[in-house]
């Protein structure tokens, strides 16, 4: 603050020079109005020809001052000497005259004897109805006694801010000190904390200016503390997942050292290259949900785009496999189904649906995707002839690591829990029911996955997810 204030120092120094010097000279100009008008009225013609009807001891009385010189004169319309001083300096003759109003009094600067004067001058006509002949009179006055009335204006005005500016100063630098101490305390609390801590700084004591910013700051910590629980998360779920795989794969390996017989030799050492299989597997899927997470912390990008082709190209991938297990997969075909997504999810989302649709199905089986607009919602749905879910397991099926009753031990539950994870950034709502035959209701074999997208219309909206929608819909 201190660089503006010495900037416009200088500046207002050289607005109180020019009005000071214009309220000096105001005073001092009436006075010449004064002279100049009196002048005037004591002015007589004879036969045409001006006469000043003013004695010397009149004219001395004029003159007399005690600190600057006066000077005056009259000059008739030929701009001859009348009476007074006749080197005082006048108007360009005759312009300068042409252009003046009779009986009003006007002012120049000008210099005599290498003075500067300032003079007031007047033209007048013989009478009321003649415009000749003219005559100008002219009362000069040096400018002493008007730069002392300024100086001394000038010194009233600027003496004192060589007191008050350095006093602002120190004010401005108290105030801005004192007004800055609750940030420097708050840069303190935040310099003192433990490199854990992401616990958020209390509002009590911010001041309202700094409380915009504590919050924003509060916001970054509990995104941080998220992602950082998300690693914790990340780690003991890996360590607790792994644990038994790499216990079984130890203990294959010691059987298989022990073997003579290359038939068992051959056979522990498949099961070695299944538990490889299913490690990789639980490795690929713990990577999966800590992206999901990630994606989820992170607000990820979603953007415009269409559902059904899709997955209809995931669906295509899966062919191959769905044929090595003798199941019938299957496509049914829909219009257009726009949702604004991320389409990197979302294939991790359709996969791990198929993948477990067709773990749990078995031979001969059938495995459906479909998707289809509803209203003001896009539906996903995978439709399986597998062994079905209870009531109860359906709602525990997307916890992590939870795995129903009677499924086989090849899964991880991880599968489900990456699909809610994806789905809830996406405002989507995911279930896994029972299949029900539709005359009766009563639960048939199989089961639906069904993801509920809300639907993107030409201005989008953030629709909320109806309780229907968690349910099934008819």
């Amino acid at each position: 603050m201190l660089a503006p204030l010495l900037f416009v120092w200088p500046i207002s120094i050289a607005f109180t020079h020019y009005f000071a010097n214009s309220v000096a000279s105001f005073p001092y100009d009436q006075s010449l109005r004064e002279h100049v008008t009196a002048i005037s009225r004591q002015i007589t013609f004879d036969d045409g020809h001006p006469q000043l009807a003013v004695p010397a001891l009149a004219q001395l009385f004029l003159r007399s001052d005690e600190i600057d010189n006066v000077y005056f004169h009259l000059l008739d319309g030929d701009g001859e000497l009348v009476v007074g001083d006749p080197e005082l300096p006048v108007p360009v003759l005759p312009i300068s005259l042409e252009n003046k109003e009779p009986g009003e009094v006007h002012f120049r600067d000008d210099e005599y004897r290498g003075q500067t004067l300032r003079v007031a001058y007047m033209v007048l006509f013989a009478s009321a109805q003649s415009t000749t002949p003219r005559v100008l009179i002219e009362v000069g006055e040096t400018t002493e006694k008007r730069s002392q009335l300024a100086n001394k204006i000038i010194a009233s005005v600027i003496l004192p801010q060589f007191v008050i500016i350095p006093l602002a100063v120190v004010l401005v630098w108290f105030g801005l000190s004192q007004g800055l101490r609750p940030l420097t305390r708050l840069r303190k609390r935040i310099e003192a904390r433990r490199e854990a801590d992401l616990s958020p700084i209390s509002l009590s004591r911010v001041p309202e200016e700094l409380r915009p910013l504590t919050e924003a700051f509060n916001s970054i910590l509990a995104r941080m503390q998220n992602n950082v629980d998300a690693q914790r998360r990340f780690i003991a779920n890996a360590a607790h997942q792994m644990r038994t795989p790499l216990t079984g794969l130890k203990t294959q390996a010691q059987l298989a050292m022990r073997e003579r017989d290359p038939g068992e030799l051959r056979h522990a050492l498949s099961q070695i290259l299944a538990g490889v299989d299913r490690a990789s597997r639980l490795v690929d899927q713990l990577l999966a949900l800590e992206r999901a997470e990630a994606s989820g912390h992170s607000q990820q990008t979603l953007l415009a785009l269409d559902l059904e082709p899709l997955l209809r190209e995931i669906v295509e991938t899966w062919v191959v496999q769905a044929l090595e297990k003798h199941i019938d997969l299957g496509y049914e075909p829909a219009g257009a189904v726009p949702i604004v997504g991320n389409a990197f999810l979302l294939r991790e989302m359709i996969n791990n649906l198929l993948d477990n649709a067709l773990r749990y199905t078995p031979a001969d089986g059938r495995v459906t995707a479909r998707v289809f607009a509803q209203g003001d919602f896009a539906l996903l749905e995978i439709e399986d002839s597998g062994s079905g879910i209870s009531d109860d397991d359906s709602l525990k099926v997307f916890d992590r690591f939870y795995r129903a009753d009677g499924s086989d031990g090849e899964g991880s539950g991880l599968g489900l829990a990456i699909v809610r994870e994806i789905a809830e950034i996406h405002q989507a709502a995911a279930s896994l029911r029972p299949k029900t035959s539709g005359a009766s209701g009563e639960a048939v074999c199989g089961c639906i996955a069904r993801i509920v997208f809300p639907l993107r219309r030409l201005q989008p909206s953030r629709l909320p997810i109806p309780a229907a929608a968690r349910t099934g819909f008819a």
